[in-house]
């Protein structure tokens, strides 16, 4: 049977120490298939004219500029997230979300008053 020095078994000891601290202190790295939580554009829902039979795409990821419609921004700012495509009956006067947390989706349920769309930050939108 092979016996290590005492030596030898302290270096390798210390080496691992070093290494099993090293491992632990280095970033973190998270791969999700989840895709991007959306962010807030609004604490408040957008009053909207809709016209019957005509298409809309509702902003599901928060960073469009023309809220609350879609203008493309998720394809940069928010892969994963798509708009919610959808074409009303008849014209009607809607109130569509604008927090992006609604159970029901394009439509405000009121989730902008609860606690914790109330304490989030609001998105600010960049020209980048």
């Amino acid at each position: 049977m092979n016996m290590l020095s005492k030596v030898e078994a302290s270096w390798i000891s210390g080496t691992l120490r070093t290494l099993w601290i090293t491992a632990m202190a280095a970033p973190k790295v998270h791969l999700s298939t989840l895709p991007p939580e959306p962010v807030i554009p609004s604490k408040k829902p957008f009053k909207v004219e809709l016209v019957g039979g005509k298409r809309y795409s509702w902003c599901a990821c928060g960073h469009s500029k023309k809220q609350p419609l879609c203008d493309g921004a998720h394809k940069t700012k928010a892969q994963g997230l798509s708009p919610l495509r959808f074409v009303p009956e008849k014209d009607a006067t809607v109130w569509l979300c604008g927090c992006k947390y609604t159970n029901n989706p394009p439509y405000c349920d009121g989730t902008h008053k609860q606690d914790f769309i109330v304490s989030a930050p609001l998105h600010e939108q960049s020209d980048s």
